[in-house]
């Protein structure tokens, strides 16, 4: 029993430690967002040479979203140059073929792929585009986006830099006001976009690369054999396979593009859990490697990992919690221990997972809307749910890899309705 009682005394000390670590990294984060020189992209640039682009849009039952972002893509000038796009008909069962054969009847830029068969979801949908893209540079963007006019030129000019693998932009909720999840999604978006990414990315250290609203050296992917069709975090593999090879990810905090977030909490939680599952899925495959890269600083090592581990850290919490319960009911659980855990859970986690409240705040400052920073009490209820989900996400990683099973991807739901 004095073994038992000990372990768990020794591991929720060592969460609070860890704790402490994110929530010193978020601070500095935050800090650097507030008030250090701010990087720019490379959108300001004038130069007529841009590279040829392809752009990739998976489609699974789309025909609520489908033609408004092929509207929005079509009409968008590229300094004249064409632009090839593809969308991919990954086995719809709706109207979303019907639809893509009408635009492209139209559209002499517009090539579709329609897959039948074969491992259903985005990074396999992707794979097949590359087989036919034709541009040097390739753009990604999810069906229910709806990129603004010159998003194309202000992620392309980013590939002049030679360094650059990839590039990200800022993704903004356009349904941010539909209801109060919405809202906290918006907030924890802006967190993530505005004050994270922009941080890490004036620090030199590793943005990540959203797997929409961005886009991707061909020849780079293609070297390194496509996307892996059994990751679901196609973009998390991405961040951490080319920035252990020392290729660069540029974030464009000003290239915004819009997306549909979750309206049904139900849906939220599907999105939380893969998410969670693919993200640790990478982090089982690319720990060895992000902690062996010679092009990574002792500093951007460490930060790489903390981006790695961020989705086991609900499963920790959780466990921690867990335990303390357990050492309660043994009379073990001294109140300094007790104390800390409570103080540095609620100080860091208790307003939201992955965002922070400070971040938030800042976020709210530096995009003009203060006023939602009335809601972050609500983000407590939120951090739980999230755990939850997040942990399943985490277990079902665990088994992935240890029974090397074949997963199989989620769509998250489509809320917006066809015109």
């Amino acid at each position: 029993m004095s073994i038992l009682i000990f372990t768990l005394q020794v591991y929720c000390t060592l969460t609070i430690i860890i704790m402490v670590v994110y929530m010193v990294r978020h601070f500095i984060f935050t800090i650097n967002r507030s008030f250090s020189h701010q990087k720019m992209s490379y959108e300001d640039i004038l130069d007529s040479e841009l590279p040829s682009i392809s752009i990739l849009i998976p489609m699974h039952n789309e025909e609520h979203v489908a033609s408004q972002i092929l509207d929005k893509l079509i009409k968008d000038d590229y300094k004249g140059m064409e632009i090839e796009i593809i969308a991919i008909n990954d086995q719809s069962e709706d109207k979303t073929a019907d639809i893509l054969k009408a635009y492209e009847a139209i559209c002499p830029n517009l090539r579709v792929i329609h897959r039948t068969e074969g491992i259903r979801g985005k990074p396999a949908a992707l794979n097949e585009g590359l087989k036919i893209a034709k541009g040097e540079v390739v753009l990604v963007f999810d069906a229910d986006y709806l990129p603004p006019k010159g998003m194309i030129r202000n992620l392309a000019i980013s590939f002049k830099d030679p360094e650059i693998s990839s590039v990200m932009g800022r993704v903004v909720p356009l349904n941010e006001a539909k209801n109060l999840l919405t809202r906290l999604i918006g907030m924890e978006r802006a967190s993530g976009y505005q004050v994270d990414q922009q941080a890490r990315y004036n620090m030199d250290l590793l943005p990540q690369y959203g797997g929409t609203v961005g886009g991707f050296r061909k020849d780079l992917i293609m070297k390194i054999g496509g996307f892996d069709p059994t990751i679901l975090a196609e973009d998390t593999n991405l961040t951490f396979i080319t920035g252990s090879n020392g290729w660069k990810i540029q974030y464009a905090n000003s290239a915004e593009c819009y997306e549909e977030v979750p309206e049904e909490w139900a849906a939220r939680a599907r999105q939380i859990q893969r998410w969670s599952r693919g993200h640790n899925q990478v982090l089982f495959n690319e720990f060895t490697t992000v902690l062996s890269s010679p092009y990574f600083s002792f500093i951007q090592k460490v930060d790489a990992l903390l981006l790695l581990f961020i989705y086991t850290i609900p499963t920790l919490l959780l466990v921690a919690m867990v335990s303390s319960i357990i050492l309660f009911f043994l009379g073990e659980l001294h109140f300094f221990l007790i104390t800390q855990f409570a103080v540095f859970m609620m100080a860091y986690y208790g307003f939201g997972n992955f965002a922070p409240f400070y971040q938030i705040c800042v976020a709210s400052i530096l995009d003009g809307d203060t006023k939602k920073v009335r809601l972050i009490p609500f983000m407590a209820f939120k951090f739980i749910f999230s755990m939850f989900y997040s942990t399943k996400g985490f277990i079902q990683a665990v088994v992935d890899y240890c029974s090397s099973r074949i997963v199989t991807w989620e769509k998250t739901s489509r809320f917006r309705q066809s015109p």
